[in-house]
């Protein structure tokens, strides 16, 4: 019996083995073309946010990475890619974090101008379908409301959802989500403008990705 018992564990032992290697396998094969596949992503969503006519420079090499947890949602760099015409500053597009969704993290995307927000995306979410999912583009116009905003004409503390006193309309049955996502995208915006021109004359120092 024991020796049937050892068999069995060398067998199961070695197709653990052969599957744990064929994953490693795969990931490493694949790993290059999920990161290209994830960068042509993004910028797509950057052009939705802001139109190449908008600008006139190679926004991928011209991008830095930033690190501010209190004011972008993450301890990790960010990249913030600038937009200029004929060498003037036109728009930021910065990446945040609102890290108190309802399941969790919310990488934004958001492109500001001196006038305020031009737009908001959300890169990835893990909020419930068919609730806090809404905050997708492709799903609500929530987003959109928050274009044209700015920092004179919305006072900070009215940038919560209005069941709070805010401006900013909620989704129904999930309050949760769009208060995370309103205060990401006030303090992304605070951080933006507070650091307008150093962010505009930072070296480039994330180019590299693709288009």
């Amino acid at each position: 019996m024991w020796t049937t018992i050892y068999k069995n564990a060398l067998i199961l032992a070695i197709f653990a083995i052969i599957s744990a290697g064929a994953v490693g396998v795969i990931h490493h094969l694949t790993k290059a073309r999920i990161q290209n596949e994830k960068e042509q992503a993004l910028y797509r969503v950057i052009h939705r946010l802001l139109p190449p006519s908008d600008y006139d420079n190679e926004l991928y090499h011209d991008c830095t990475l930033v690190t501010a947890p209190e004011w972008l949602g993450t301890q990790a760099p960010v990249r913030a890619f600038r937009a200029r015409r004929q060498g003037k500053p036109v728009a930021l597009l910065l990446q945040s974090v609102a890290p108190n969704g309802y399941n969790g993290a919310i990488e934004l995307l958001v492109a500001i101008s001196r006038d305020g927000v031009e737009g908001v995306e959300v890169l990835s979410h893990q909020e419930t379908p068919g609730l806090g999912d809404q905050i997708e583009s492709r799903k609500s116009h929530w987003l959109k409301q928050f274009k044209g905003k700015s920092l004179a004409t919305t006072p900070l503390e009215q940038w919560k959802v209005k069941k709070d006193g805010g401006v900013f309309d909620a989704l129904t049955g999930a309050t949760i989500t769009p208060r995370a996502v309103v205060q990401a995208v006030s303090k992304t915006l605070t951080y933006g403008q507070t650091h307008w021109s150093k962010l505009f004359t930072t070296p480039a120092n994330c180019h590299g990705g693709t288009r």
